[in-house]
């Protein structure tokens, strides 16, 4: 986990560090299933180029064998020859930009894919060291960066790249002389223009980023308009959007302005250069050195090999830019996961009985590696015992949890499940038998139906209302506007949360678990809300496995053993009559209680 954090630690600040263009060369694996794809746009690209440059010798028979001769048979026959030159460009360039642009979104789905893929089984110690806006910035970002490569500056590199071979090619086939005054000067119209576009480069970047602190401090405000509008900081949220609106502003401007410079200095240089061939060659021409149709296709080829020069030095900053974004992909797609199917996974113990231990186990998080959360920890539950959790916050009974969903591994010793070790099993076939009903559930932007379904896709709707039925959920949800289908908002904003916690408990109950873990989800609900609640926890918590992080004296009451976490260790287990004669740290939380609950 280390390591993944090294590879990612920065990266948003470090956009723009990798030059190295062979990062560029991983795509090819997936580029190679579409090589039908590749080959149609190699060949609309090779025709194309060859078809423009064909235009500079058209250009030289209109001109010497149409208008010199003032024979109208040749003119006719060379506006044909144009004519067929043109409609083979438009083929062309039709074939190589719908073969190379579906072929950019081609690969770039298969990579969101693929990388998605991937970050969704990396451990939750991932996420921990890990911004989830980093990750999601690579899947957008990244790959809409990759994209454009793909579609976009690679053809134009090489078709930049072929114009300017075959360009030279034939400029010095038409008058070699006139070719050595191009080479020499070319490097006064290239330089400025590299020099310029730099410049472009580092404010579209300052641009884009700008855009970025407003696009985040957006999304910030507008996730808490609740906190927002409840301190009323609706003035203080518009100052500081309108403040980071016109940095974005200014930023834009300052890159508006090398734009423009560049196009300037681009029209200068270009159409300079230009007048000073044409001055030689009109020269040559009059001297009979050169026939008019030389001069035109010699000025033709020249503009482009100095355009052909101008967008590869361009190009090369986007190819720069896209193989950092690569690099930043595969980083991802490289990092592996702690908690990952073994080679030979074991199958689960059959008939189940739901025995569950943890035996000498010590714990600490990816994020603070020297702090043990638990230590030496020995936890047994039998099939059928329900175990109750109870000690001051931060004892690590959450953490309890995170091992037995098997988010993490401990450092030493083992998590059990029938006497077998969980990492024998794959992850997502063991997670199967267990059912989490978190103290905060989360809940889908769906509606009420399919977030039942969600703990089993295949279940039909007559399971998904029978386990509405046992969650006492079905009540409420038929009351909604359209009963079982009406959306309930963004992370469940249009419930509350009592009904946000019967949701969960008939999503555990939908997925028949046979080991439950419960994060007591009555504590902070009204009296109503929680006697339906722990009815439904009742009926979930009946002839299995469970465990129970206890918040309120009536869960503690019900379960058949209570165990003391207190830093990382069991200081004490028994049942309530038991541990209350014992005193001790139980006692004085239960005390504490009592009072709490007489006030």
């Amino acid at each position: 986990m280390e390591q993944a954090q090294a590879q990612l630690q920065g990266a948003a600040a470090g956009r723009e560090r990798s030059r190295d263009l062979r990062q560029l060369r991983r795509l090819a694996r997936y580029l190679a299933p579409y090589r039908g794809w590749v080959i149609s746009a190699a060949v609309g690209l090779v025709v194309a180029a060859a078809s423009v440059l064909s235009i500079g010798v058209g250009l030289r028979l209109l001109i010497d064998g149409g208008f010199a001769t003032g024979d109208p048979s040749a003119l006719d026959d060379a506006l044909y020859a144009m004519l067929l030159i043109v409609f083979v460009i438009a083929v062309a360039t039709f074939a190589r930009s719908y073969f190379v642009t579906l072929l950019g979104e081609r690969v770039v789905t298969d990579l969101r894919r693929d990388v998605y893929a991937h970050v969704v089984r990396l451990s939750p110690g991932f996420f921990e060291v890990t911004r989830t806006g980093e990750v999601i910035s690579r899947l957008t970002t990244d790959t809409s960066v990759v994209q454009t490569v793909i579609s976009a500056s690679v053809t134009q590199a090489l078709r930049n790249l072929l114009l300017l071979v075959g360009g030279l090619v034939l400029l010095m086939l038409t008058q070699p002389r006139l070719t050595a005054y191009v080479l020499l000067a070319m490097p006064l119209v290239v330089v400025p223009l590299v020099v310029f576009g730099r410049r472009v480069r580092r404010r579209s970047r300052v641009a884009q980023d700008r855009v970025a602190d407003v696009s985040g401090l957006a999304e910030e405000s507008l996730n808490a308009v609740r906190t927002v509008q409840a301190c009323a900081q609706e003035s203080a949220e518009q100052e500081r959007f309108s403040t980071a609106a016109e940095r974005a502003f200014n930023a834009a401007a300052g890159y508006i302005w090398a734009r423009a410079a560049l196009g300037a200095a681009v029209i200068a240089l270009v159409f300079g250069a230009i007048v000073g061939v044409l001055y030689l060659g009109g020269h040559d021409v009059l001297t009979g050195r050169l026939t008019a149709g030389e001069l035109s296709a010699f000025v033709f080829y020249a503009t482009i090999v100095a355009s052909a020069a101008g967008g590869l030095s361009e190009i090369f900053g986007d190819l720069q830019r896209a193989a950092g974004a690569t690099e930043r992909l595969f980083e991802l797609l490289d990092t592996p996961s702690t908690i990952a199917p073994p080679a030979h996974p074991k199958p689960l113990p059959t008939p189940m009985r739901g025995r569950i231990s943890l035996e000498h186990v010590r714990f600490a998080y990816p994020a603070v590696p020297e702090t043990p959360v638990l230590d030496d920890f020995d936890l047994t539950v039998e099939p059928g015992e329900s175990v109750a959790l109870v000690g001051p916050s931060g004892a690590g009974k959450s953490t309890v949890f995170q091992l037995l969903m098997r988010f993490y591994d401990p450092e030493r010793g083992s998590v059990r499940l029938d006497g077998v070790d969980v990492r024998s099993f794959d992850p997502s076939v063991y997670r199967a038998v267990l059912g989490l009903v978190p103290q905060e559930p989360v809940i889908f932007s769906e509606n009420a139906l399919e977030n039942i379904r969600y703990a089993r896709p295949s279940a039909g709707d007559g399971e998904v209302r029978r386990a509405a039925d046992a969650a006492h959920a079905t009540e409420f949800i038929e009351r909604l506007p359209n009963g079982f289908d009406t959306f309930v908002g963004e992370k469940g904003v249009r419930l509350s949360g009592g009904q946000r916690q019967r949701i969960a408990i008939a999503r555990a109950l939908l997925r028949d678990p046979r080991v439950l873990l419960l994060d007591e989800a009555t504590s902070s609900l009204d009296a109503e809300s929680e006697r339906l609640v722990q009815a439904a926890v009742d009926r979930l918590a009946r002839g299995r496995s469970s465990v129970v992080i206890a918040h309120r004296l009536a869960t503690v009451l019900k379960a058949d053993r209570i165990v003391v976490v207190d830093e990382g260790r069991i200081v004490a287990q028994g049942t309530h009559d038991q541990l209350l004669s014992r005193g001790g740290l139980y006692a004085r939380l239960a005390a504490l209680q009592f009072q709490a609950d007489a006030a």
